[in-house]
């Protein structure tokens, strides 16, 4: 049971105040163990054809653990994961939690240079890697600290990287078994993720037992997940997405996560239907491609009762067409960042086709201070930045105190992003500062010019960037990306009756293929502004910068 009865404020991280559930879980080890205790006969995990109950999924965790030990993993030792969703992950992730060590997952675009520097940045000593991915792991001279290094392979084969000492992930799983508590208390560090920071390198977030345990037991709740649960996790599981609303919620109630490896809408319903999905997690232009399957209204899917998705509203258009084709299918939204452990709000079930320009409302011990630019909290419903204070929030960003008193200041995180928080706690998320645009003094918020396109016949994505101009100091460049051709005239026309003239696009860019996505799976505005830019050049008549295309 859960209630306000139950929520007391503590200390954590030394310096900050904030409320917490009293019955949290001492780790995540002792989480899963108490999910085996309740439900170890039911399935825990499916990739492709191979299915693990929980009692399973125990035995390999402790068989793993004992095989890392022996290899002188231990407590606090940082392991990288470059693995895409596959079971492997999950075992060694929690054979990570079982010896107190910190998992550090890194998703399987990033190039070596970027995984080299993760594995610096956090002085990792092991790293567990795809076969496929061999060729990206750095050479020994650029990682000294990692001693440790282990290769998934679909089939029992030698380790490409044998002659540097790679084993087989297989190899890790032998008789022994490591079944003592985890050493680890709900304030050390279970997880470092990199953020996906638009310029610089990332910084490493550090995300804690507790802040996994309380935004999982938040998704439980809200949602109302349970043992009968079955979680489609098509999104990368090195996304705290996937990771925390996905896996760590799943494995809390004891419900089954089905893992696939990547997105093809016709798959993802082929999935959908076969497996009876009660759950998935998706961007919102993956919700688009399924609305374009032509046998969707033939599918099976009864079953999928949870639609989430999050980072902003979904389009009112895509959210109608949803409802129609699939009448059963709650669309849930949510806002939150790897900063914050995922959510800090939650689309309530019951009032889902309320305030849909919004990312729900603020879940249990989550504050949310909006303020000006002047540091004042400004009235309910008004703009300003989010400074967020929960549980989640990371206890500050490995081996870099600066950024860390910069980011984290009186127990409350610097969002960066622009939003509102009406008098009924429903959020809402306008932009991110350095993403708005200043068109002749007005202000452009993308996320709802955005929004506005999504309803253009045919869209499939949007983004919106500005670009400099030395009469009004920035224009508005979008770029579409369509199952159709797009007219920019009538998109443009689309956007006037809808919305205040100044929001009218000036520049209309048709993409042929998918817009640019960051390592994290969310929309990249540098490399579009690049492009706009370089568009710019060329209507003055100017030559390129070196570099751009």
């Amino acid at each position: 049971m859960t209630g306000a009865s139950q929520i007391r404020h503590r200390t954590l991280y030394g310096d900050r105040i904030v409320p917490c559930h009293s019955d949290c879980a001492e780790n995540l080890d002792r989480m899963l163990a108490a999910t085996v205790a309740a439900h170890g006969d039911r399935p825990a995990l499916k990739d492709g054809a191979r299915t693990m109950t929980y009692a399973e999924l125990a035995e390999n965790v402790s068989c793993m653990a004992a095989g890392l030990a022996a290899r002188g993993i231990g407590q606090g030792d940082r392991v990288v994961l470059f693995l895409g969703n596959r079971a492997e992950f999950v075992v060694t992730l929690y054979a990570l939690w079982r010896l107190g060590a910190v998992a550090v997952p890194v998703g399987i675009r990033q190039s070596m240079d970027e995984l080299a520097y993760m594995l610096t940045q956090c002085g990792a000593v092991g790293l567990v890697h795809e076969r496929d991915l061999s060729d990206r792991v750095p050479p020994a001279s650029a990682i000294p600290a990692v001693h440790l290094l282990v290769e998934c392979s679909d089939t029992p084969q030698p380790p490409l990287l044998a002659e540097r000492g790679a084993i087989a992930h297989d190899a890790l799983i032998g008789q022994d078994r490591c079944d003592a508590p985890s050493p680890a208390r709900d304030e050390d560090p279970a997880c470092i993720m990199y953020t996906s920071g638009t310029t610089g390198r990332p910084k490493g977030a550090v995300l804690t037992h507790l802040g996994f345990w309380h935004t999982a037991r938040n998704y439980r709740d809200r949602f109302v997940y349970t043992e009968a649960d079955r979680m489609l996790l098509v999104i990368p599981i090195t996304h705290i997405s996937g990771l925390l609303a996905g896996l760590t919620t799943m494995m809390q109630v004891g419900g089954l996560v089905v893992l696939e490896r990547s997105f093809k809408a016709a798959a993802a319903l082929d999935t959908l239907e076969a497996e009876a999905i009660t759950a998935a997690i998706l961007v919102p232009a993956m919700y688009n491609l399924i609305l374009l399957e032509p046998d969707l209204e033939t599918r099976r899917l009864d079953a999928w009762r949870v639609g989430h998705f999050g980072g902003a509203a979904m389009a009112e258009v895509t959210i109608t067409k949803l409802a129609a084709r699939l009448p059963r299918l709650q669309l849930l939204n949510g806002f939150g960042s790897t900063e914050t452990t995922s959510a800090v709000s939650l689309t309530e079930p019951a009032r889902r086709g309320e305030h849909l320009d919004t990312v729900g409302t603020l879940l249990p011990c989550v504050d949310i201070r909006v303020l000006d630019e002047e540091g004042r909290e400004v009235a309910p419903g008004e703009n300003g930045e989010l400074w967020i204070r929960s549980p989640g929030n990371a206890s500050g960003y490995w081996d870099q105190p600066e950024a860390t008193r910069k980011g984290f200041v009186a127990g409350y995180w610097r969002s960066g992003d622009i939003g509102s928080v009406d008098a009924e706690r429903y959020l809402r998320v306008h932009d991110r500062i350095k993403d708005m645009i200043n068109r002749g003094g007005f202000k452009v918020y993308c996320v709802e010019l955005e929004n506005c396109i999504h309803e253009f016949p045919g869209v499939i994505e949007v983004a919106a960037v500005g670009v400099p101009c030395p009469v009004l100091g920035e224009r508005v460049h979008v770029f579409v990306h369509a199952s159709v051709p797009v007219d920019a005239d009538a998109l443009r026309a689309h956007v006037r009756a809808r919305l205040a003239d100044y929001k009218t696009p000036d520049f209309v860019t048709q993409s042929p293929d998918p817009l640019p996505r960051n390592l994290n799976g969310k929309l990249s505005k540098v490399p579009l502004r690049e492009r706009a830019m370089a568009e710019a050049e060329l209507r003055a008549g100017a030559p390129h910068p070196k570099g751009s295309k």
